[in-house]
């Protein structure tokens, strides 16, 4: 059910990246700006690159052969706010719309956190949209605390994103 991704799914993840998160904010953002974002954030190359980055863990939740849910982990230079040690960002998690409430999600997040100890990671950080309350509320039955906040730019609308974070 889950696997790391390889190359060979640039494709299949960008198809289904791009409609997760259309999905996710289509009802609270106009369409230009939807479509801004999507046209910047998932293109072949934008993918083919995440992908083939060796500091990238990509987590893909696959049901009956097709993808259900994913997860991406990125150590990078976090931000002020994350006062953690040895942390590691989870820049992406989403799970498509028919598993919502399944328990997916949390088998996903599970390993998501399995993936950051075993790297030698402390500390697991991620940003959420200050609107997106159904996130909010998972992320903080795992345990992850606001820290902080930025700004994400969605086409021409600067939204704020929450940062937050708990222990590995």
């Amino acid at each position: 059910m889950f696997r790391h991704a390889v190359s060979e799914d640039a494709e299949r993840l960008l198809q289904f990246a791009a409609r997760t998160y259309h999905q996710t904010f289509v009802s609270s953002n106009t369409p230009e700006n939807m479509q801004a974002y999507i046209a910047s954030a998932f293109t072949l190359p934008q993918i083919t690159a995440e992908l083939s980055d060796p500091r990238a863990i990509f987590i893909l939740a696959e049901v009956e052969g097709q993808l259900a849910a994913y997860a991406k982990l990125f150590p990078d230079e976090a931000p002020e706010c994350v006062t953690g040690n040895a942390p590691i960002e989870l820049v992406r998690f989403y799970v498509d719309e028919p598993w919502h409430g399944s328990g997916l999600a949390s088998a996903l997040m599970e390993l998501c956190l399995t993936e950051a100890q075993q790297g030698g990671f402390k500390t697991i950080y991620l940003g959420v949209w200050e609107k997106n309350f159904r996130a909010q509320a998972f992320y903080r039955k795992w345990d992850f605390m606001r820290v902080g906040e930025h700004i994400f730019q969605m086409g021409d609308d600067p939204q704020v994103d929450w940062w937050m974070m708990r222990a590995v």
